[in-house]
């Protein structure tokens, strides 16, 4: 007689997406990877406000400083292709979260601009391989076992970061120095990313690919279409920047919230996104992936007017909340979308979008700090909630294949 629910549940499609990606190992053991590289930015993002004020950096010369990150990004990105082709994907997955989890510690403990800034350009270097290197594997699975992993995968990194702003808060409200906390998380995502490395290595490498295509062909010229997702997808990015990267600041400084509840910002933001992107995989083909990119567009932009014209940090919680709900599918869709591009070889598509879109999330936080230098930091979350306005009018006439 009770068999009856358990049966339902396996039964409902957001339910079974779920259990699905939970219980496959190598899929896990991807989301993982995810979930890691989230842990350690969040982590350090949660201390952008103390590493700011204890150097006595601006807003504009904290955006500049931020600049750091996306110039290694740009630096490495014409090698993420060589880099996985020769190594594979688990071992990139390996290097790349072993450079980032060490390079993270040097921005909390950094004695100027000047270290901090080398510290950041390290962390781009090794963000934008793991970048390319977990969701390349993401995707091999899913062709291999004949699933879909991407937005839950994705769905993995929200929790991450859903996890690193909460212990992070805690750590800054029990005064504990963010060195420690850094350090010691560090030492765990290494421990983890070893522990990884045989489930990883049991997905195929697409070294090559079915189709005769090399890996190490990073980058194509886009195509119409595939401008359209990247100006989308970077819009998107600066969505999920501004949560890392300002929400925070935004919070304790322009709104005077304590550095705990500040510390909340990205903890509400994530958590929105995470909840839609477990389920993604089972909701995206119900809504369209075309009316959800123009329906989240329009509830980020939402979010953000809320948290700038009602200035108060309930609402602004509320505001960054609801710009979770809008960023949340945007990257799984448009990741997915890019190996689908006719006359553009799956991974140089993928390869192409996730560089050109991580730049945008990796400098978006960086204009913002400019914007605010001049005109005040609402006005760079204004900035943000109208380029998320533009993209839900761009959705409309991308085509997803």
């Amino acid at each position: 007689m009770n068999t009856t629910i358990p049966l339902n549940i396996h039964r409902n499609p957001l339910i079974k997406n779920v259990l699905t990606f939970f219980s496959n190992p190598l899929a896990l053991a991807v989301g993982l990877v995810f979930a890691s590289d989230s842990l350690l930015f969040s982590s350090w993002l949660a201390h952008i406000p103390e590493v700011k004020a204890r150097l006595g950096l601006s807003d504009g010369q904290l955006g500049l400083v931020l600049f750091a990150m996306p110039a290694g990004l740009l630096t490495m990105n014409p090698f993420t292709g060589r880099i996985i082709a020769r190594l594979g994907e688990a071992k990139a997955c390996l290097w790349s979260a072993v450079g980032l989890a060490l390079t993270v510690c040097i921005p909390v403990n950094a004695p100027n601009a000047l270290v901090l800034s080398l510290g950041l350009f390290l962390m781009g270097l090794n963000a934008s391989l793991i970048n390319v290197a977990m969701n390349t594997a993401a995707t091999n699975l899913e062709r291999q076992q004949n699933i879909v992993i991407m937005s839950a995968c994705h769905g993995m990194w929200s929790l991450g970061g859903l996890i690193g702003s909460g212990v992070a808060g805690i750590i800054i409200a029990q005064h504990i120095p963010p060195s420690w906390h850094v350090f010691a998380l560090s030492g765990l995502i290494l421990l983890l990313t070893v522990l990884l490395q045989p489930r990883l290595a049991q997905i195929p490498s697409s070294s090559r690919t079915s189709t005769g295509e090399k890996a190490g062909s990073s980058f194509v010229k886009p195509t119409v279409d595939l401008w359209l997702m990247i100006l989308i997808g970077i819009t998107v990015s600066m969505g999920e920047g501004v949560a890392l990267d300002w929400s925070a600041v935004y919070l304790h400084e322009t709104l005077g919230a304590s550095s705990q509840v500040a510390a909340l910002g990205f903890g509400c933001f994530s958590l929105t996104m995470t909840g839609l992107r477990f389920v993604g995989d089972a909701i995206t083909p119900r809504i369209g992936a075309r009316r959800w990119l123009i329906i989240g567009g329009f509830v980020g932009a939402a979010g953000l007017a809320l948290a700038v014209l009602v200035p108060y940090p309930p609402t602004a919680l509320i505001g960054f909340a609801l710009l979770g709900v809008g960023c949340s599918l945007g990257a799984p869709i448009l990741y997915a979308a890019a190996l689908r591009i006719p006359g553009i070889p799956p991974a140089a598509g993928l390869a192409t979008f996730a560089s050109f879109s991580f730049v945008g999330f990796l400098a978006g936080p960086p204009l913002i700090g400019f914007i605010a230098e001049a005109a005040g930091l609402p006005y760079g979350l204004s900035f943000v909630a109208l380029m998320m306005l533009v993209s839900s009018l761009i959705s409309r006439k991308v085509n997803l294949y």
